[in-house]
């Protein structure tokens, strides 16, 4: 879903195929707050009728590009894999997504974002020394390793097939996405800098210089002046002599910095540090609610969030010069009216009223 919503974000027409009967999603909320789904037309079909598999080839034959996220093996049993849609439509793009992979040991087995992110060493980096592993919540593995490498690869193998007229099958795998999120890492632990134990490196809570501290209202600060003239800077605000501290990048001198920031920031409320600093080169930020960020000088400036039908939600992005992205529209009910809407982008009338009339679409 989110890769489907990042493309129709981005302009793409995105049908999505819903069950007849709807499957439990686990966390159930009302339709106009499911916003993954925003931007698109849904229709309902049961995959297990021929004519629905039928009608699903007949899509695909105008289709750019299909995604699926179901178990490996259950398309090609439906009817639907690779193979019988290429040759419908051989410029086809095949997306895939799995947790695991198509391949491999763990392919077939059930599982979610942090299944995922646990075996790639990135869970086990995330959190302070001493404590469990912080949960990101499903950001890291669904979202970054899974949605948006599904749409690099679709979007790439889009390139590939207007350039040459062949398609291809693009298998994104959440295990590998999220690897590949962590390169850098990856690379500095092999080189001796990146300890694995969480919460004694740099950038993951072990230095006084990338981390968050409390202030006397409760609320709570980021500072992260990892370069020395901002790191400077910051300690000059604070009106912390630099020579208290010594070298800010031995590690040594780490634990005695951070009680001297955090003794510091416990003495003002969060908003008159950010008076003090926000906007310099201290490299500084409040940590907000959603509900702050929806008003945060910054984020309303650029009308980063908008209101779409009373629910508030990220504006489509990136921006572009010369293609400025629509406002994101609801996501919408499967009905009568709205079935026929969404199919009239994709077959003519005929073909759409034998479907109604047999029932093929609900």
């Amino acid at each position: 879903p989110m890769a489907a919503m990042l493309l129709a974000d981005l302009g793409a027409t995105v049908l999505r195929i819903d069950r007849k009967q709807p499957a439990e999603l686990g966390l159930e909320r009302p339709l106009r707050y499911q916003l993954l789904l925003r931007n698109r037309s849904s229709i309902a079909l049961d995959l297990k009728e021929e004519k629905a598999v039928a009608a699903v080839l007949k899509l695909v034959e105008g289709a750019d590009i299909l995604i699926e996220g179901f178990r490996p093996g259950v398309m090609e049993r439906l009817g639907l894999g690779p193979a019988p849609c290429r040759e419908r439509n051989p410029r086809l793009v095949y997306g895939r997504v799995t947790g695991w992979g198509q391949t491999g040991p763990l392919a077939h087995a059930v599982g979610h974002d942090l299944n995922y992110i646990a075996i790639t060493g990135a869970l086990n980096a995330i959190g302070q020394q001493g404590q469990p592993p912080a949960i990101p919540l499903n950001l890291l593995g669904d979202f970054a390793g899974g949605g948006m490498y599904l749409v690099c690869g679709v979007l790439a193998a889009l390139v590939d097939a207007r350039a040459t007229g062949a398609g291809q099958v693009v298998d994104a795998s959440i295990v590998e996405g999220v690897l590949s999120l962590q390169t850098s890492l990856i690379g500095m632990w092999q080189a001796g800098m990146l300890s694995p134990e969480r919460g004694t490196n740099a950038i993951d809570s072990g230095s006084h210089f990338y981390n968050v501290y409390e202030c006397a209202d409760a609320r709570w600060i980021s500072v992260a002046p990892i370069e020395g003239r901002f790191h400077a800077e910051l300690l000059e605000r604070l009106g912390i002599d630099a020579a208290e501290i010594g070298d800010y990048r031995d590690r040594r001198n780490w634990p005695r910095a951070r009680e001297l920031l955090a003794a510091r920031f416990i003495t003002r409320t969060r908003d008159e540090w950010c008076s003090l600093l926000e906007g310099t080169d201290g490299c500084f930020a409040p940590v907000l609610s959603w509900h702050e960020a929806s008003t945060h000088q910054q984020i309303a400036a650029r009308q980063s969030l908008v209101e779409v039908d009373g629910v508030l939600q990220p504006a489509a992005v990136p921006r572009f010069s010369k293609s400025p992205l629509d406002r994101p529209t609801s996501p919408k009910e499967i009905s009568a009216a709205n079935t026929r809407d969404a199919l009239d982008e994709w077959m003519d009338i005929d073909d759409i009223a034998v479907l109604l009339r047999e029932g093929v679409v609900q």
